[in-house]
């Protein structure tokens, strides 16, 4: 009886394990956003300016919300400044892509990003041409822990 009900449960189990790995393959394109927010990610992580470039279209910008509820924007220059001091020093702190959406030439993907005393929550917004994918907009927030 009770390899029978093991059987069984085995039988309902299977289709679920069966549907798991038969998940399509990520796309190239796919392959191409989350190779070009890796490069961000890096460049976050270890403070590392060329990698941003790298991941970054050079006009785009990064929108904020300020202290006093307005609106913020910084430049490209004007953000890899602040990158100066620090510059490839790791920072401590879990960052991830949490989600992703693509649609033809345009993707937007969150990321967050965990640091022991604040997260960031990032959206970004690629753009594929000139045969590749970069970003070309960065809004973000930023909570204390």
């Amino acid at each position: 009886m009770r390899l029978l009900h093991l059987l069984s449960l085995f039988t309902l189990l299977l289709p679920a394990a069966t549907t798991a790995s038969a998940q399509a393959a990520p796309s190239a394109d796919e392959v191409a956003v989350r190779s070009v927010v890796s490069a961000y990610l890096h460049g976050l992580k270890f403070n590392d300016v060329p990698s941003l470039k790298q991941a970054f279209w050079p006009d785009a910008k990064l929108f904020f919300r300020t202290k006093d509820g307005h609106l913020g924007q910084l430049s490209q220059e004007g953000w890899y400044k602040g990158f100066a001091g620090v510059a490839g020093k790791e920072e401590t702190g879990d960052l991830r892509i949490a989600s992703l959406e693509i649609t033809r030439d345009i993707a937007t993907v969150k990321v967050v990003e965990d640091y022991p005393t604040s997260r960031y929550t990032d959206y970004i917004v690629l753009v594929q041409f000139d045969g590749a994918w970069r970003i070309v907009s960065k809004v973000y927030t930023a909570e204390k822990r």
